[in-house]
């Protein structure tokens, strides 16, 4: 006899369907969605199914919720989450603790609706998104995470040496001038650096990340672990060691942009050489919210981002093919007109 094999949904113990639209084992009872690699198979041993391979014991962890018992399955950098068959807010306290436990956290300012009425004010200022995507995109996922950072303090000793140059020009009845002057000039100056923010999550790229700052430092709060209940969070996985050649680097940049600003208007500026020394004095870890929104549209996915303490608004709009064209034709007409407009005088008074 053939067995016969029913998936029972870990929630409310409904038969499961695998939906190939979505593929995700779905259930029709409560709309529970799960993904197949995480359903146990009724006819196969615990032992077998519990086995991982060494990839995923180096990257996966397993809890069990406290409210439903249902077993929890994450990333090895997750802190907090949510049960995926009871829905309730976890908190993976090992993850918080001793070494690894942040010194500070900003916690969330702004709702979750907050988020989602900024997505869409920030897609209409887009004009030559397609007509199309402000009506069609759906809203395919949000969350809000807490984002590990690293926060560095850092005392700035630097030299610039700057080739700069000013130009004047004249004229008289027989012809125009222009004189060019080149100097050398030399600044100096020691500065202080504090909370540098650098991210220290791998899967949060740098240049997202940096978009949305500033926080502010004076909604920093001691860090418990309540901020995160509700929350996603992940604790680092890129060390304080990396981090910080990142943020000595932004130190350096903006040293010496400071000093450059102190050369009179009306130079151009080139810098020659220079001797940025940084000498390092705090680091703490903290934690920041960002709202993360995704949005489908013909098939593909937008990814936004909002500050969750500020509002800054960052995302990816497509581009209307028939808008650009009608922008460049435009250009296109008014240059021909201005080129046959000169014509015409050139033709009166030539």
């Amino acid at each position: 006899m053939a067995d016969v094999r029913e998936f029972k949904c870990p929630g409310c113990g409904g038969k499961l369907e695998f939906d190939a639209a979505t593929q995700q084992m779905l259930c029709p009872f409560c709309g529970g969605s799960f993904d197949p690699k995480t359903i146990r198979d009724p006819q196969t041993p615990d032992a077998v199914q519990q086995k991982w391979s060494a990839q995923e014991e180096q990257t996966l962890k397993t809890y069990l919720c406290r409210s439903c018992g249902g077993e929890i399955i994450t990333e090895k950098t997750t802190a907090a989450t949510h049960c995926p068959y009871c829905g309730n807010p976890v908190v993976m306290t090992d993850r918080v603790s001793g070494a690894l436990r942040p010194d500070v956290v900003i916690p969330f300012q702004l709702t979750k609706q907050q988020a989602i009425d900024a997505m869409k004010k920030y897609i209409k200022t887009k004009r030559y998104a397609p007509s199309l995507f402000y009506s069609e995109n759906r809203l395919k996922e949000i969350k809000g995470v807490y984002v590990p950072y690293w926060l560095f303090d850092s005392s700035v000793d630097a030299d610039v040496c700057f080739t700069t140059a000013k130009t004047r020009s004249w004229y008289d009845s027989g012809y125009d001038y222009t004189e060019t002057s080149y100097y050398e000039m030399e600044r100096s100056g020691k500065m202080h650096f504090a909370n540098v923010p650098v991210d220290g999550s791998e899967k949060m790229p740098d240049d997202l990340m940096d978009s949305l700052e500033p926080y502010r430092m004076d909604g920093a709060e001691a860090f418990r672990t309540a901020y995160l209940s509700g929350f996603f969070a992940d604790k680092y996985d890129v060390d304080k060691s990396r981090c910080m050649e990142r943020a000595h680097e932004r130190m350096k940049n903006s040293a010496a942009s400071e000093l450059a600003s102190t050369i009179p208007a009306g130079y151009s500026i080139e810098s020659r050489s220079s001797r940025i020394q940084v000498l390092p004095e705090n680091a703490r870890y903290a934690l920041f919210p960002v709202w993360l929104l995704r949005t489908e549209y013909l098939g593909r996915t937008y990814t936004f981002a909002m500050n969750g303490q500020t509002g800054a608004f960052i995302g990816e709009v497509p581009i209307s093919k028939k808008k650009l064209a009608w922008l460049f034709g435009s250009v296109a007409a008014c240059v021909s007109a201005a080129v046959w407009a000169i014509g015409l005088l050139a033709g009166l008074y030539g």
